[in-house]
């Protein structure tokens, strides 16, 4: 039964699709083979108006917004995958809003109460009117019984029904693109929907949210480019999330530009900066900074909200990233493409030189120009040509990092026309390099190495294994030990030189 109500969803889905010209939209058909073209050619014939109106990627944002938080969520992940799809198709995506009519306070009231599992009055001294309404959940501003403003965020009565439909139609429709639509595996369809229903069911348990914020506030707080709320935990459970007041002005605003006192300059600079430090400093980022999540003020103060996606990257990924950046930064472009073979995103078979040949393409009509003389869409269509012509594979933790950084660039160049990224992304790069990749620093990973060699080495004398002839285990007895005295000699040695090489100079 379940399966006969995912088809009939889906059919309605795909109807909504064909009326829109979304499904197979007639700007592609030349790319098409002529089998595609024919089957785009019938379908059209069954459009409606809103086919006429705006870009592929326009209407299917159109038609996901009125399927559902899934849908929606699927056109989110689709932006990120300007690579397959086209630089104007993945950006009229990532513009997706779920903006829906608010249900009663009175039952928003109830349900932050059962989830509290205490009455309102212990904890709020009032709550008002909503303020947003998603698809998922809708926000109310509120005051604590101490005083404090704050913003509740509580999910929609019923959601997690309506979300649980949406997959199952979500998990048939890649079932039958794989099937019906070889030239899609190239996203690998089945997987790609496991990805967004995963983020999903993290979505809609707001203890993930809240520490994710938690996690971020701190991170944020070591430098002065961005703030997170604070959380109100005892405001806090699966459905419902309690943070202090976002104060200033979303940037998604006309008049948020507009502040007297506004540094437009400094506050593009911020944004930039802010999601870098997090991402190479910390290894963790706030995966949607688009300008309805950033409130700012005069003179160039940024705050985040909304962390329902928290990117994270290993420490391998730090550094490929940093020596990415850096090699771009001094147009060392042999040392950024000996990275990415490094780092496997370019398989080994292929030319190291004339990878950082294609790099140099890209990278040298960035240097020496004005910012607002560069078309990011031209360098990014550049770069998306040369993940083809190397076939290097798509990093899974990369792409929300890529999404991210596409649309932090965007935010920063609308504050500011003239940005320049990377020369905001200078200070930030270089402090890491100078941290991690100093012979101070080298010195100091030798000794960790050494130390826990040392480690390795005490607990294998405390217990040799056993030898498999008595003999000859009554003749090594001596060996752990041994070991154990060549270990400590090697990393006193380290340390000595760590101390050494991190003194400054006189």
């Amino acid at each position: 039964m379940a399966s006969l109500e995912a088809f009939w969803r889906l059919t309605g889905a795909g109807w909504a699709l064909v009326r829109a010209d979304a499904l197979i939209p007639r700007e592609v058909e030349p790319l098409l083979p002529t089998s595609a073209k024919w089957a785009g050619r019938v379908l059209r014939l069954f459009a409606g108006g809103a086919a006429k109106r705006g870009r592929p990627g326009e209407r299917l944002a159109h038609v996901l917004e009125k399927q559902g938080p899934a849908a929606i969520k699927m056109g989110q992940f689709l932006s990120t995958r300007a690579d397959i799809f086209g630089t104007a198709f993945a950006e009229d995506l990532s513009r997706l809003k779920d903006r829906l009519p608010a249900f009663p306070l009175a039952v928003a009231k109830a349900e932050i109460a059962r989830n509290l599992g205490k009455p309102l009055a212990e904890i709020y001294a009032q709550i008002g009117e909503p303020v947003a309404a998603a698809s998922l959940a809708q926000a109310h501003p509120a005051t604590l019984v101490d005083g404090r403003k704050v913003a509740v965020k509580v999910l929609r009565p019923g959601v997690e029904r309506q979300v649980a439909q949406d997959t199952a139609v979500l998990r048939l429709a890649a079932r039958l693109a794989e099937k019906l639509a070889p030239a899609s595996r190239r996203l690998r369809p089945t997987e790609f929907v496991e990805v967004v229903i995963r983020a999903l069911d993290l979505e809609m348990d707001l203890r993930f949210e809240a520490a994710g914020c938690a996690e971020l506030g701190e991170a944020m707080a070591v430098d002065s480019y961005m703030r997170a709320p604070l959380v109100c935990w005892e405001g806090v459970g699966k459905r419902v999330l309690t943070l202090t007041w976002a104060e200033g002005t979303p940037l998604s605003e006309a008049a948020a530009l507009e502040l007297p006192g506004l540094d437009r300059k400094a506050l593009a600079e911020n944004v930039t900066r802010g999601f870098l430090a997090q991402a190479l400093d910390h290894g963790l980022f706030h995966a949607d900074l688009h300008e309805g999540n950033l409130f700012v003020a005069a003179p160039a103060s940024v705050v985040a909200v909304d962390y329902g996606i928290v990117g994270r990257l290993g420490p391998g990924e730090r550094r490929y990233l940093a020596e990415i950046l850096y090699g771009f930064l001094n147009r060392d472009y042999a040392r950024v493409a000996k990275v990415h073979f490094d780092a496997g995103y370019v398989p080994a078979h292929q030319d190291v030189d004339a990878f950082a040949q294609a790099l140099r393409a890209v990278g040298e009509p960035v240097f020496g120009r004005n910012a607002r003389d560069v078309s990011m869409g031209r360098l990014l269509a550049q770069l998306f040509e040369i993940t083809a012509l190397f076939d290097m594979a798509l990093r899974p933790e990369l792409v929300l990092l890529q999404k991210t950084m596409v649309t932090v660039e965007g935010v920063a160049r609308r504050i500011d026309p003239t940005h320049d990224l990377w020369a905001a992304a200078d200070p930030v790069v270089r402090r890491w390099i100078g941290r991690e990749l100093s012979p101070a620093a080298k010195a100091r990973d030798f000794a960790e190495e050494a130390l826990r060699a040392i480690k390795a080495l005490a607990r294998l004398a405390e217990a040799p294994p056993p030898a498999p002839v008595a003999v000859v285990a009554e003749r090594q007895h001596a060996w752990p030990l041994l070991w154990f005295l060549v270990g400590a000699a090697t990393a006193g040695a380290a340390f000595v030189t760590g101390l050494l090489l991190a003194r400054p100079p006189v």
